[in-house]
């Protein structure tokens, strides 16, 4: 199958690492073309490093030409980070054909912002897009061109945009991710998996101390104590109550899960947390107001999750707690500044017409 990846960080080397190695042809996009260059110049590969040893990887393709990374590809796999993404979308957005399949994983309603950007510039070729709750890699770059995989996903709950394309999108999807894609509904359903919002909030703020403290720390290891993990299970039971509230059925891939050796597997499936501190790979330097789980799973992902809650009428005492922690220690209003359906232009929406819309799409 022919794939278009987007972004230069973690999950997009991995992404197109592995979905090379497993015999596709991959195309990397990236906008730094001084990255580009680079890359070309060293072959237009990747090392990849897993359990199995190393793999060097050619793509088919890397470019700074968005239009050129995605013509003729089936399937767009976007792992970049939230904050990235309205910019990747305008950018994306003329370029986009009948029959593609735009994958964020995961994405805090990302889904929206890629469909809306296609729709004012115009184009309103027939595409699905979709989102899960989770990267599908646990990984690390080790290079500018070498990338680490810990854990490769067992499950991946996917939402599709509009709904009316699920039966496409997740052909496409699967096709690339064979065995571990799980229809989860709508976008807004896949949205409301993403892990990220969930257990980086807590570990970020309750951690600021030895974060700022020490040159490097590993908030998964040291920093996930048993009084943490209670606060994540609260924080999460309210991103369930709020599935409930909007009528989405179980499984909710709850958590604790990801943490436990006996009962229903989560995402990355048994021992994915030991398997990950064990790597060393997420023991880092840590920037409290500029690091992803602050700028992204707190300020975009807990602003999302309480916006939807106060639509299904769902209290979120919790995260809104940590949205005004994490903004005051960033100095910014994060509920104002963050990302919420009125932000995404669907504030004006109740229930029944939210639906509608993530049923049928977005109308020309």
């Amino acid at each position: 199958m022919k794939i278009a990846v987007l972004g230069g960080g973690n999950g997009s080397f991995a992404a197109a690492g592995d979905l090379a190695l497993q015999g596709h042809d991959v195309r990397l996009w990236r906008r730094n073309a001084a990255e580009v260059a680079k890359h070309r110049a060293a072959g237009s590969r990747i090392v990849l490093k897993d359990a199995n040893g190393r793999h060097d990887v050619q793509l088919a393709l890397v470019t700074a030409d968005i239009a050129e990374a995605v013509r003729d590809v089936e399937l767009i796999l976007c792992p970049a980070p939230a904050f990235a993404q309205p910019d990747i979308a305008r950018q994306l957005a003329p370029h986009l054909t009948d029959g593609q399949v735009i994958f964020l994983p995961p994405a805090t309603f990302g889904s929206m912002i890629f469909a809306k950007a296609a729709h004012d510039a115009g184009n309103h070729a027939a595409v699905s897009f979709a989102e899960t709750g989770t990267l599908p890699w646990l990984t690390r770059k080790h290079g500018p061109f070498e990338v680490a995989i810990t854990i490769r996903a067992k499950r991946l709950p996917v939402g599709v945009f509009p709904l009316d394309t699920a039966d496409h999108a997740l052909d496409v999807i699967g096709r690339a991710f064979p065995g571990v894609i799980e229809p989860c509904g709508d976008a807004l359903s896949g949205a409301l998996m993403n892990a990220g919002p969930i257990i980086h909030p807590p570990l970020i703020v309750m951690n600021a101390g030895p974060i700022e403290h020490f040159e490097r720390w590993d908030i998964h290891k040291e920093g996930t104590q048993a009084s943490i993990r209670r606060v994540t299970d609260a924080l999460d039971a309210e991103r369930i109550a709020v599935r409930e509230g909007l009528g989405f059925g179980s499984p909710h891939f709850p958590l604790a899960h990801h943490y436990a050796t006996e009962g229903e597997q989560w995402m990355y499936g048994r021992g994915s947390h030991d398997r990950l501190t064990d790597s060393g790979d997420w023991r880092e330097r840590i920037v409290l107001t500029e690091h992803r789980y602050m700028r992204e799973d707190l300020r975009l992902g807990l602003s999302l999750l309480v916006s939807v809650a106060e639509l299904a009428g769902v209290a979120t005492p919790l995260a809104k707690a940590f949205l005004a922690i994490g903004g005051t220690i960033c100095g910014e209003d994060f509920m104002k500044e963050g990302r919420t359906l009125a932000s995404l232009g669907l504030g004006g929406l109740d229930r029944d017409r939210l639906q509608s819309l993530l049923g049928e799409g977005l109308h020309p």
